[in-house]
């Protein structure tokens, strides 16, 4: 269906602060069918025109368009007077329900985008998930209690695939990416452990060079993950490739096979300690992981979205809980 320019609108950045009149909604993403309703509703084409601000010739002009370009009679014509054909009726049917789901849309992505109580669409990695994110967006929220969440947890790279997908807004995510079409800053890093049950021959230490662990075997998360990836670099650092008895999803689950005495592994703090296993600090190689924010390289971001992005920056340092 090939609209008319005379009828064509944008909706401009703008609209966040001067948002389009609910009744124009429909006029401005649909001309021609929020046209063809106005006059179906009045059975007359001249006061369907003054409802909609557009002169009587256009909007008559504009009916015999749409109903050249369907190739079907919608109206039976009395002078400016006008009534449906049964297969007008058939069509208005249809339009009313895509006119109503067009202005659900638009209230939709208005109420996502209000800077007070819009929409964040959030990811972050598992183990972010009980300290971090939490006090984050309770912080943020002192000064925007309205602001919503979609929170998404999940591994690196299903994270970035879903940025790229314009499912996320911002995600945090380790290792920072680097990648042409993404923006990416590193906000801290993370001192990862060597795990070990609480009867290993290490567990008398408290601190460990990671070669001593060479002959071990390791717990791990799954190729994919963020932290799996570090861990292979480490161990390869420090000259050997670990052998690997599991691969899991979650940190704390790798944390209760190491107390089972299952293998070691190297891993983020937790946010309680468990028993069972004693967690070395890693002296050498530097045993950190980088934690970043990334988001979409010219993606226009709504106000709740550009407000907690800056304050995300401003942790910069001071990301994690104590």
């Amino acid at each position: 269906m090939v609209h008319q320019r005379s009828s064509q609108r944008r909706l401009s950045r703008s609209s966040y602060e001067e948002p389009v009149d609910r009744a124009d909604v429909t006029a401005v993403l649909a001309p021609r069918l929020a046209h063809f309703a106005a006059v179906a509703r009045h059975e007359h084409v001249t006061r369907a025109a003054h409802e909609l601000g557009v002169p009587q010739s256009t909007l008559s002009r504009a009916m015999a368009r749409l109903e050249q370009d369907l190739d079907v009679t919608l109206f039976a014509r009395r002078g400016r007077t006008v009534s449906l054909t049964p297969a007008g009726h058939t069509f208005l049917t249809a339009v009313e329900r895509a006119l109503a789901e067009v202005e659900r849309a638009a209230d939709s992505v208005r109420a996502d985008a209000d800077p007070s109580s819009g929409k964040v669409a959030f990811g972050f990695l598992h183990t972010m998930g009980s300290e971090t994110v939490p006090s984050l967006i309770r912080a943020f929220r002192a000064d925007h209690p309205r602001v919503r969440f979609q929170l998404v947890q999940n591994y690196g790279e299903a994270m970035l695939e879903r940025l790229r997908a314009g499912d996320l807004d911002l995600c945090l995510t380790s290792p920072v990416p680097d990648a042409p079409d993404l923006v990416a800053r590193r906000l801290d890093e993370q001192r990862l452990r060597l795990v070990v049950p609480d009867d290993h021959r290490l567990a008398v230490r408290k601190r460990v060079r990671l070669a001593e662990a060479a002959d071990e075997t390791f717990v791990t998360l799954e190729p994919g993950y963020g932290l799996r990836r570090i861990t292979d670099d480490l161990c390869a650092e420090a000259g050997f490739r670990p052998r690997v008895a599991f691969e899991g999803e979650e940190a704390e689950t790798l944390r209760g096979l190491v107390a089972a005495g299952l293998g070691v592994a190297l891993l983020p703090p937790p946010a309680v300690a468990r028993p069972g296993v004693v967690e070395l600090t890693v002296t050498a190689p530097r045993a950190v992981r980088e934690i970043g924010v990334a988001w979409l390289d010219g993606h226009v971001d709504t106000p709740p979205v550009v407000a907690f992005k800056k304050f995300l920056l401003s942790r910069r340092g001071h990301l994690l809980p104590e």
